[in-house]
């Protein structure tokens, strides 16, 4: 399994949940998550059932510079267990530097090694002239584009209580030299238990493309902690054989207290 592209994809979708037209995109503040936030996610995997721990990812903050400039450094890491190992091996590592005063990336980076396959990107983002630079040429992109790991953080500084039930709503993300253009479902408000706890969560669905992993439309389920954090807690999804499921393990650091949660398992 590709655990850690399967857990950014799934958190991913947390950030297109804002991106519709009236929204003030290109201008927002960080509110959310501190410089020195880490949350780890264990990943269950099941076909008769049954989940069974697969992989864990975490997700770490710091503040750093880039070319003199004050930046976020959001890195995203992604193994599976050693008896998952003997089946398909992963070791998957994203990085994402954001710009501490617009939230926005300047550079994006994916080292990936998946049952055999490598992969190294390096992205980085021209925000004067909205060109992606990568390995393999530049790319018109629309401004205020985001990748998949700066969407993630941008997103968790928007209010959701403005938006009702049923909401559609349109984003786009740049990636593998694409821009892809799709939508997430807002379902509400709900309080669910975890591995980890009980927690008051807001609820949606993403819009998925039909490929190797993920089956087509509306099938993935998001719930994120209903305070002022908005940090996954979890992500359940059907696959191309079987099923996942993926929850929030351990935090450190949060910006604020996880109001949401109701009790400790």
């Amino acid at each position: 399994m590709k655990i850690l592209r399967i857990l950014i994809i799934s958190l991913f979708v947390v950030a297109s949940f804002p991106l519709k037209a009236g929204d003030d995109f290109c201008d927002i503040r960080n509110t959310s998550f501190s410089s020195n936030e880490y949350v780890s996610f264990k990943v269950f995997y099941t076909v008769a059932g049954m989940f069974v721990g697969a992989g864990e990812a975490s997700f770490t903050s710091s503040l750093e510079k880039l070319n003199n400039m004050p930046v976020y450094h959001i890195v995203g890491e992604g193994k599976t267990y050693p008896f998952y190992d003997n089946f398909f091996k992963v070791r998957d590592k994203y990085e994402s530097f954001i710009d501490t005063g617009s939230l926005q990336p300047l550079k994006f980076i994916r080292n990936i090694y998946e049952g055999g396959y490598k992969k190294y990107e390096n992205v980085n983002f021209n925000k004067v002239t909205n060109i992606a630079v990568t390995n393999d040429g530049a790319y018109k992109v629309p401004s205020c584009i985001q990748d998949v790991l700066s969407s993630i953080y941008y997103a968790r500084n928007i209010d959701f209580n403005k938006y009702k039930p049923d909401d559609k709503i349109p984003f786009s993300l740049f990636l593998d030299n694409e821009i892809f253009n799709m939508y997430v479902r807002y379902l509400g408000k709900e309080t669910i238990k975890t591995k980890y706890g009980k927690f008051k969560t807001i609820k949606f669905k993403p819009l998925l493309i039909k490929g190797t992993i993920f089956e087509g439309g509306e099938k993935m389920t998001v719930w994120v902690s209903d305070d002022k954090n908005k940090i996954p807690v979890r992500i359940e999804s059907p696959i191309s054989v079987g099923s996942i499921k993926v929850d929030m393990m351990t935090y450190r650091n949060l910006r604020h207290p996880l109001s949401a949660l109701i009790s400790v398992r």
